[in-house]
């Protein structure tokens, strides 16, 4: 074996701080959810910009992955991992800052710009560095465990910054994990000094990848609020559809694609892309729908509505590290995957069953299930997603898996929000009738309807997932060990 391929002696002390990495870009994603209304009445923004804090980031992240996925495979994943380390600490110091509506929002779209490159490096680096079978399996264990369960944590962790300190603290946060993450990259981490791809840019590729996922999740966004009929709405979707077309062809065409179609075409990672972008959707629904239920009908304060998604963390982190991570090398892929949607929309069809009056001990078993079920699963999709590529295609591999969870995420919330707020009008309109004997109750039924409504959606979707999964994916369980491997080929292929 050649030494290019001798594992890093440090990997398991770098896939901390990757970890750590990953768990701050992730948690960012829902930790200002909970300080938003603090933070408006602060600046003193108006209702319409309120979902821009939330766009401003997404649109920012989950349109330039693959353009930072690239940017990775071309600088070195462990350059461009620092470079997004630092730039996301600076975004959030602004944020924590901004004195006004304006600087907020650049500094959610500054977020999103470094989040975009550290997120696919970080998963390139455990993708070249971790190269045998069992050894892989722990450390995306580990790693499925973070990107699956950061939601919750942020979460978590917004409710108890805002309560405590102020809504500022919830950008603040990002600064000591990123400066403890930056000192690890620089003690510990070392990239294996074959597979980076030095090839020209494709600018044409970045342009319209970049316009067309944005084109696509602002279409989303704008239907939340505008509704699915609206002009502008229709205009985006029609552009991205016409945009990401284009980019197809032109990737087909160029001599050093931005995104390689060898990557998607294939049918594991097709597969894992898929599926993951759809069990998103639902684990939105669930994020989504429960606060709005625990705050506005249980009345829970945002700390005790954090706390109260713990026992599905708990489950995540089971699932991943203690399911997926030992199980991975013994059985393939989709029996992992396939059974651990279908576990977790079992926990969301437990959660259908909702109403005023319901307690948060019948909750409970839907969030455990739910946790157990998506760590499960999540920990061999993220394995998966990068296993068997070349690596100088390991960083746009890895971007495509956050590009699926970020456009799951953006179609989640809109379509769900949308399908609520339909169930919401027609329940109305079905039981107006009795309105006038309990306004008071008759809303909070009309609310908890619309919440069932959006769950039993969520439940059909994470349902797909798992068939989609388990009808794709065809990857046999992988080798225990890559001693054969070619320093061309050092991340181990699938055995069929």
């Amino acid at each position: 074996m050649s030494d290019t391929l001798q594992p890093d002696p440090r990997r398991w002390k770098a896939l901390v701080f990757i970890a750590l990495a990953q768990l701050m870009v992730v948690l960012d994603a829902t930790v200002v959810n909970i300080a938003l209304p603090s933070a408006q009445t602060d600046l003193g923004f108006a209702d319409s910009s309120r979902q821009w804090v939330i766009t401003a980031y997404a649109l920012a992240f989950g349109g330039l992955l693959l353009f930072g996925g690239r940017i990775a495979d071309l600088w070195g994943r462990r350059r461009t991992f620092m470079v997004g380390l630092i730039g996301f600490a600076a975004a959030s110091a602004i944020g924590g800052a901004a004195v006004n509506t304006g600087m907020l929002l650049g500094a959610r779209a500054l977020q999103g710009v470094f989040g975009a490159l550290l997120a696919p490096a970080a998963l390139s680096l455990l993708a070249v560095m971790f190269t045998d079978g069992k050894e892989r399996a722990k450390a995306f264990g580990i790693y499925g465990a973070v990107a699956g369960g950061g939601g919750a944590i942020g979460l978590i962790l917004g409710g108890v910054l805002t309560e405590y300190l102020n809504w500022r603290w919830t950008f603040y946060v990002n600064i000591p994990f990123a400066v403890i993450a930056i000192l690890g990259a620089v003690l510990v981490i070392r990239e294996p000094a074959v597979g980076l791809n030095r090839n020209k840019l494709d600018i044409p590729g970045v342009v319209l990848v970049t316009a067309g996922l944005v084109s696509l999740v602002y279409g989303f966004t704008r239907a939340e609020s505008n509704g699915w009929s609206d002009g502008t709405t229709i205009g985006l979707f029609v552009a991205a559809a016409v945009l990401l077309a284009a980019f197809v062809f032109v990737e087909s065409r160029v001599k050093a694609p931005l995104l390689p179609l060898r990557v998607v075409t294939d049918r594991n990672r097709g597969g894992v892309y898929l599926s993951l972008g759809m069990a998103v959707i639902g684990m939105f629904g669930l994020f989504l729908f429960l606060t709005f239920y625990m705050q506005g009908v249980l009345g829970y304060k945002p700390v005790v509505n954090g706390l109260a998604f713990l026992p599905m963390v708990a489950g995540m982190i089971t699932g991943s590290t203690q399911i997926g991570a030992r199980l991975m090398t013994r059985v393939p892929a989709r029996y992992l995957m396939a059974p651990g949607f279908l576990v977790a929309s079992l926990g969301l069809l437990i959660l259908t069953q909702i109403d005023v009056g319901t307690s948060y001990w019948q909750i409970l078993p839907g969030l455990v299930l739910m946790g157990l079920g998506m760590g499960t699963a999540f920990m061999p999709a993220m394995s998966l997603a990068t296993y068997g590529v070349q690596p100088r295609d390991a960083g746009v591999a890895s971007a495509m898996v956050n590009t699926s969870q970020q456009v799951g995420g953006a179609i989640g919330t809109a379509l769900l929000s949308t399908v609520a707020n339909s169930a919401a009008v027609a329940y109305g309109k079905a039981h107006g009738a009795a309105a006038g004997a309990n306004p008071e109750l008759f809303k909070l039924q009309a609310a908890v309807h619309s919440y069932t409504t959006a769950i039993w959606w969520a439940f059909g979707i994470l349902v797909l997932a798992g068939v989609t999964a388990f009808a794709l994916i065809n990857a046999g369980k992988p080798e225990h060990h890559a001693a054969d491997a070619t320093a061309e080929d050092a991340v181990p292929v699938m055995a069929h």
